[in-house]
């Protein structure tokens, strides 16, 4: 019989799915007992990443190191352990006035997990990387001592862990600064593109705006190819509110959350509905331009409104494939990624723009530089793995990079910058792919 504490793992694409040993604890002395008893170790958080990082030989999982440590809410800091949610962040900090100054698409990512991906958002180009606000964490290492990073003190330690995937050690508290804002409530602006020249020129046009994201239909060609839809956006302060929500500008009506009950059949997602819905999506929107106030929560986790959305795409599981082409030649790029997905009939209906900005040169395992990064769900199935070849083509021709985060089938030669970090206990399956392609 198996012991209980082997365990079949997947992250949040449930490609690929593992049976390996995973811990959890509460305590840093039994945590501590934990790393000294195996030879490897990988971190893991709440599991919503896509690829397959925090997969490994032994797991441990952060999700007992929940707890909350102090909030300084005179200068909007917080201190917590690694398994707090952003969502948990969220709730205690919005109606005190603060927000995270970087967030993902989703808020049920841990804190670790936001340093270990050093994650990024819709406002990169603006304010930088989830690092960027990260003043300290405490690190366990391989040999089971707890060291404190920051940006003077074990910096080479801080700065190899930011976006480091879990590979320097366990991160067990972090302390990070979060923003003022007057309201819960963001004010968007929504403009469609007939095409990627018209995408560009908006994204160009919309630098000064702290949050920008376009929607893309990836299956469009020709003199259609990159129709897209803009959101641009900015914490609306409190005056600027119709009167119903400018009465409690910090607190949100609570909504009615559905579920997908069960994994979809293989046959529900094909090019067919993939472009069904694309259609509709982008004609859903009649007017050209359209200006609204919506929660933040619509505005920056909209798919987090569904409970198990994963499921749409079957039990085989999903990808998603994300990369970055630099600024100068992300046009180009972005065409002939375009166009490569639209023949290849391998639709996404989540495909996702973004500009970023200059990045960090110290946090050099960080995912973003300067360019434009496309974000694409591909429901795993036969063809997929030379449709991601041909895409790794691309995004190396254009001097790109993938975001090992999300990444589960791409060549290790778009992820050598992961060998920029050296460790003889925390290792990843994704690490030993990557490893073990190059040697």
């Amino acid at each position: 019989m198996k012991p209980n504490f082997i365990q079949k793992i997947t992250n949040w694409g449930n490609f690929p799915i593992v049976e390996k040993e995973m811990r959890s604890e509460d305590s840093f002395k039994r945590i501590k007992e934990f790393v000294l008893s195996h030879n490897e170790v990988i971190a893991r958080g709440n599991g919503r990443c896509y690829g397959d990082a925090s997969l490994g030989e032994t797991v441990f999982s952060t999700k007992k190191l929940n707890k909350f440590i102090s909030f300084d809410r005179l200068n909007g800091i917080i201190e917590c352990e690694s398994g707090v949610l952003l969502s948990d962040v969220l709730e205690i900090s919005v109606p005190q006035g603060y927000f995270l100054y970087v967030t993902p698409g989703t808020k049920f990512i841990t804190v670790g997990g936001a340093i270990a991906s050093d994650v990024h958002g819709k406002n990169h180009h603006a304010e930088g990387c989830f690092s960027e606000y990260v003043t300290e964490f405490k690190l366990m290492t391989e040999n089971g001592e707890i060291i404190t990073c920051s940006r003077e003190e074990n910096s080479d330690k801080f700065w190899a862990t930011i976006g480091g995937m879990g590979l320097t050690g366990i991160i067990l508290t972090v302390k990070f600064k979060l923003k003022n804002i007057e309201s819960a409530y963001i004010r968007q602006e929504s403009i469609k593109a007939e095409n990627l020249d018209e995408i560009f020129r908006l994204f160009e046009e919309s630098e000064n705006w702290t949050y920008t994201v376009a929607w893309i239909d990836c299956l469009q060609k020709g003199k259609n190819l990159g129709r897209s839809i803009l959101m641009r956006g900015e914490h609306a302060f409190q005056h600027e509110l119709p009167q119903n929500l400018a009465r409690q500008p910090l607190r949100l009506k609570k909504k009615l959350q559905p579920t997908v009950p069960f994994y979809f059949p293989g046959f529900v997602l094909n090019a067919l509905t993939v472009k069904i819905f694309n259609l509709l999506y982008y004609k859903k929107q009649t007017r050209k331009e359209l200006k609204s106030f919506i929660d933040y929560e619509t505005f920056f986790y909209p798919l987090d409104a569904i409970t198990d959305w994963n499921k749409i795409y079957g039990k085989s599981g999903f990808i998603q494939y994300q990369m970055v082409i630099p600024k100068e030649t992300g046009r180009e790029g972005m065409k002939q990624i375009l166009e490569t997905i639209a023949a290849s009939g391998n639709g996404s209906f989540l495909a996702v723009l973004k500009l970023f900005g200059k990045n960090n040169p110290e946090a050099y395992n960080s995912f973003p530089f300067e360019g434009y990064t496309l974000a694409l769900d591909f429901k795993v199935n036969s063809k997929l793995k030379k449709l991601v070849e041909k895409l790794d083509d691309i995004v190396q021709q254009f001097g790109g990079r993938i975001y090992l985060t999300k990444d589960s089938m791409s060549r290790s030669s778009l992820t050598n910058y992961l060998k920029n970090i050296q460790s003889s206990k925390f290792v990843s399956l994704q690490h030993k792919r990557i490893i073990n392609n190059n040697s």
